[in-house]
């Protein structure tokens, strides 16, 4: 009986132990199957104590007790199956709730990875527009302000290349205002000079 007790108790103590404290329930029944123990004893030892003195020999009273003793031994073997059993169930049940935690756990990484990726792509994305956005913009303006610039150049190189003219046309302008009072009156009204 005892060796049973042990192999139930080793299988279920291995599948307790991934559970967590679960453990106790074990010591508890050891500790009740301890003190159930004790007790059959001091009262085998209250029963037969009047035989030590002086009586010989077994009366039908301890017969009947012995009787009762070992039907209340088969009660309690039954009734310690009976809580195996139902610690195997639990034990089983851990095991289920324990792989349906790890398949959610398993579940919720797949879940994050396929977040974080999807992140990644937006980022990416994002950048890649950006990058072509700020290129379009350079190239743009770039191609933009060119033929501003040549035009820009162009004059330039007219006015330097005029310039000498343009001074000697201001020059005349200033010597015919000072002597004609209309040609004075349209250089001050004009603020050539």
């Amino acid at each position: 009986m005892d060796a049973k007790y042990h192999k139930n108790e080793n299988q279920s103590t291995a599948a307790v132990d991934k559970c967590g404290n679960f453990g106790y329930y074990y010591g508890m029944r050891k500790k009740i199957q301890n003190w159930i123990s004790t007790a059959l004893l001091l009262l085998s030892f209250l029963i037969f104590t009047p035989a030590l003195h002086g009586q010989t020999g077994f009366t039908q009273q301890d017969r009947e007790t012995l009787i009762e003793m070992k039907t209340m031994m088969r009660e309690i073997d039954k009734r310690f199956e009976q809580i195996d059993k139902r610690f195997e169930q639990v034990d089983k049940r851990f095991e289920q709730v324990d792989k349906r935690f790890s398949e959610l756990r398993e579940d919720m990484n797949n879940r994050f990875e396929q977040m974080m990726n999807f992140i990644w792509i937006l980022a990416a994305l994002f950048g890649g527009m950006l990058t072509v956005t700020i290129g379009f913009a350079l190239w743009d303006r770039r191609t933009m302000i060119r033929p501003f610039e040549t035009k820009v150049a162009e004059i330039d190189a007219r006015i330097n290349k005029n310039e000498e003219k343009y001074g000697k046309l201001l020059a005349a302008i200033k010597e015919y205002a000072a002597t004609d009072k209309k040609v004075a009156a349209l250089v001050e009204r004009f603020n050539i000079l």
